[in-house]
């Protein structure tokens, strides 16, 4: 598949590994890079991510990990000054590359200047740390090691059900629209499915495909 994106990970913790895993299933191309070499061993044994066993922060690292083939880089390492470094040094070699940094504390907003993106630790999760790397208009609420998923789900513009009230599509069974982004109004037959909106929309993970195609195109 020529296009699949390629993600670089710093960080073979749980969460680094589940991220990788994650995304993984999607249809992503990894690249791990483990700062200690015993972890990095135990990452590899997965065969899941290609692990490279070295500091993210050095340069010589990063180029090896090839970042200017990648699309985006997760710092999730436990030390925030360290994923921020991660962050930066990630931009200076490629300058277009997406980056995500697990932070300890802030705002939103406060590391714009650093990262592209921050997560904080009580948000942290491979479902959502995925989410951002992907780039995909889905984000996951509640996610499959559960058995409903639970999504915030955004209506392409040439979706199938797109302009269309709940009363006019036919989602397959095992699926649900919730609510509006939000959560404003409980789903009825008479909301319609704007282009461009949000919604939260509960999913069985046999028919996830299925719905994100009619939301999705």
């Amino acid at each position: 598949m020529p296009d699949t994106k390629r993600i670089v990970i710093a960080g073979g913790g749980r969460i680094g590994l589940r991220t990788a895993q994650e995304l993984a299933d999607r249809g992503y191309e990894i690249v791990l890079i483990e700062k200690e070499e015993a972890r990095s061993e135990e990452v590899a044994d997965e065969y899941v991510a290609m692990v490279l066993q070295g500091d993210a922060t050095a340069p010589s690292i990063l180029e090896q990990a090839d970042l200017e083939r990648a699309d985006a880089i997760a710092a999730l390492t436990d030390e925030p000054g360290t994923n921020l470094a991660i962050c930066m040094e990630a931009k200076r070699i490629a300058p277009h590359i997406r980056t995500l940094a697990r932070t300890g504390t802030g705002t939103e907003d406060e590391y714009d200047e650093i990262a592209d993106a921050t997560i904080l630790p009580q948000e942290l999760s491979a479902n959502t740390a995925a989410d951002i790397l992907s780039g995909d208009e889905v984000r996951t609420i509640i996610g499959t090691h559960h058995d409903l998923e639970i999504l915030e789900i955004k209506v392409a513009e040439d979706a199938p059900v797109a302009g269309h009230t709940l009363a006019e599509i036919s989602l397959p069974k095992g699926s649900l629209v919730i609510s509006d982004r939000n959560r404003t109004q409980i789903a009825r037959a008479d909301m319609e499915l704007e282009p461009g909106e949000y919604y939260i929309v509960g999913v069985e993970p046999d028919v996830l495909d299925e719905v994100l195609n009619l939301f999705r195109g």
